[in-house]
């Protein structure tokens, strides 16, 4: 409501001046990191990044490495994989790299004003076995990709063991880093004359320019990995707003366990390491075992100023029921995996990061939204050489720069980051609350990169199965009668109207709108939303029917108690509609909308005059919000 949202603009103030004063703190300087040859790398892992595990690939079975990556090359050649239109400071932007969703049937991950609909992914024991919505080659990929979240989903939950390889491992590591010198980390200086660190204007891929300091810590906070390097889109140390106080205390970092996992011999200068004995457990704990006391900090909590992005009142709309966030138990069930691929070779205009000199930038600093509080995030990386899929293995792929992934934590310009290279076939964790407290980034290698980034996404809102039970609740006041097939109102109270617009525009803009913009491209390659979204219209056509039952009663003056406030509940309601309608149309209509090919442009699909007996003819928005406005004028 209006005090949500007015919480949220004094909340963006507050954080408006903590970015200043920590931009002021900063200049022209950059900020140290650490890479695995760098002495001390070890330690800053243990105390400040323990969230995070890495998984070699050595560590996962062949067989499942064949599976995934023919899977990934198999949507990559059928076309699957787009880049994304998307809202960034009321502008659209292109991702820079180009995905799709693949999860549960009927659920879907909404980021930046955007909402993917997910490909299920053809478990044996889905909703959709059976069920011919994609060719064979397809449901095989899908099914790939349900194997490796299955085994993911395994492994996360079993990495509080394997306490007892502790120091084995980290006296190994520091042996190695002892005997490279005790010198200090050459990013605190070399990296102050980075090509990348200036705080000059970076042209974006979209043609924009943008200033480091003026317009990169001002983006509102939502922020994930599907950001758009190239238009300045990092979350940056902004995004904190639903992660720390305006103090930045959360530089005070809880230790829990941070591991490496299946160790082997490293492909990428720097990062070597002997392997493991076989005869030993996999899963290796780098972290201090305990928490020391410090900020509890609980996602969705006012008390640190954090504002979850799934709860932004500005962006979300319709919800009339927001449910209390979700908490991850220990139970881990990833339920969608976002799928990323990046060319590099193709990116002419990537963003060199702006804070710790690491390098170019696939993706920016951000924080992954949209997801169950504390719960984990698993992410595959596959990189390779050519169209064919070659992996890299060979002489030629110690001349060529890795991908690597890097970590700071947020609100903080004093811890060292960290930057952590990827072999073809890694994978790693962030667990517990690293997603919370910390801010990842993807620095791009020469080769072609995969990811499969395996999350379980906060869907309270977000499947097909909530929306159609909005729908019947909308719907329950709507009777038809069986001999003329007209339609009347069951209920006229003030409220229930209320109840029944906010649903009619959840259905509208969050659902409709959002799957004629970019989700029915999908239907190409996989038909299983066809119907449901069919449906879905059909009953947005009886919320239409609704609205105007409202209206004329609220004209007739048949609902004389509560008359003035249902006139002004229908004036907000269809204010809000039109405002949204304009917007999608923009949306439709702008200039990058329309670079895209037919079968990938949004769709403003024309709702109204769908030749339907029971129907309304088309009504102007506007004229109905001036008759209201009158009519309330009068009373």
């Amino acid at each position: 409501g209006r005090h949500g949202v007015s919480l949220i603009l004094r909340v963006h103030l507050l954080q408006r001046a903590t970015r200043r004063k920590l931009l002021q703190e900063l200049g022209d300087q950059k900020i140290p990191f650490l890479g695995p040859s760098d002495r001390g790398f070890q330690q800053l892992w243990d105390s400040s990044y323990s969230g995070l595990v890495l998984r070699r690939s050595c560590s996962l079975p062949a067989e499942l490495h064949d599976q995934v990556q023919a899977a990934l090359l198999t949507l990559r050649n059928k076309g699957c994989l787009l880049r994304d239109l998307v809202r960034v400071r009321d502008r659209d932007v292109f991702t820079a790299v180009s995905r799709v969703l693949l999860g549960e049937p009927g659920h879907t991950y909404r980021y930046l004003d955007t909402r993917l609909f997910a490909i299920p992914w053809h478990s044996e024991d889905s909703a959709v076995k059976g069920v011919n919505c994609c060719d064979p080659d397809l449901r095989a990929a899908c099914r790939a990709l349900w194997e490796l979240n299955t085994f993911f989903c395994s492994d996360v939950s079993g990495l509080e063991e394997g306490d007892r390889l502790t120091q084995c491992v980290k006296v190994e590591v520091e042996t190695r880093q002892g005997k490279e010198g005790d010198t200090e980390s050459k990013h605190s200086e070399d990296s102050k004359n980075s090509e990348g660190g200036d705080s000059e204007s970076r042209k974006s891929e979209e043609g924009d320019t943008e200033s480091k300091h003026s317009e990169e810590w001002d983006i509102d906070s939502k922020h994930s990995e599907e950001g758009c390097p190239g238009s300045s889109q990092e979350g940056d140390w902004e995004t904190e707003s639903k992660h720390s106080s305006e103090e930045g205390e959360c530089s005070q970092v809880k230790p829990s366990e941070g591991a490496i996992l299946g160790q082997s011999e490293g492909k990428c200068p720097g990062w070597t390491s002997k392997p493991v004995s076989s005869t030993e457990t996999e899963t290796v704990a780098l972290g201090a075992h305990g928490k020391p006391p410090g900020v509890q900090l609980q996602c969705g909590s006012l008390t640190g100023d954090h504002i979850d992005d799934k709860d932004d009142t500005g962006n979300v709309q319709g919800c009339s029921q927001p449910s209390p966030p979700q908490v991850c138990t220990g139970v881990v069930k990833f339920n969608v995996t976002l799928l990323n691929y990046m060319d590099p070779t193709a990116m002419s205009q990537l963003k060199e990061e702006p804070y710790y000199g690491m390098g170019k930038m696939a993706v920016g600093w951000h924080h992954d939204e949209n997801l169950i509080t504390h719960s984990p995030v698993a992410v595959y990386s596959y990189s390779c050489n050519d169209d064919k899929g070659d992996s890299g293995e060979g002489s030629s792929s110690s001349q060529k720069t890795c991908w690597r992934v890097g970590l700071k934590v947020a609100w903080d310009i004093h811890t060292p980051g960290l930057m952590l290279p990827l072999e073809s076939g890694d994978c790693y964790y962030m667990k517990d609350d690293l997603n919370t407290t910390h801010q990842h980034c993807v620095l791009t290698g020469d080769n072609t990169r995969f990811s499969s980034t395996h999350r379980m996404a906060e869907c309270s809102s977000g499947t097909l199965t909530y929306i159609q039970s909005r729908c019947q609740e909308a719907l329950s006041n709507l009777h038809p009668d069986p001999e003329t097939g007209s339609y009347s109102l069951l209920a006229l109270l003030p409220t229930t109207l209320q109840h029944c617009e906010e649903i009619h525009n959840e259905v509208e803009f969050e659902w409709l709108r959002q799957y004629w913009f970019q989700g029915q491209r999908y239907a190409r390659f996989c038909s299983w939303w066809t119907k449901p979204m069919e449906q879905l219209e059909k009953d947005w056509r009886l919320m239409e029917t609704m609205t105007m039952l409202f209206l004329k009663t609220v004209e007739e003056g048949r609902a004389a108690e509560g008359r003035r406030e249902m006139a002004e509940t229908l004036l907000s309601a269809l204010t809000d509609r039109h405002q949204q309608r304009q917007t999608w149309r923009d949306r439709c209509r702008s200039s990058l909308a329309q670079t895209l090919p037919p079968e990938e442009a949004p769709v403003d699909r024309p709702f109204w005059g769908v030749d339907d007996p029971n129907m309304p003819l088309p009504f102007d928005l506007a004229d109905i919000i001036n008759s209201v406005e009158s009519l309330l004028w009068r009373m």
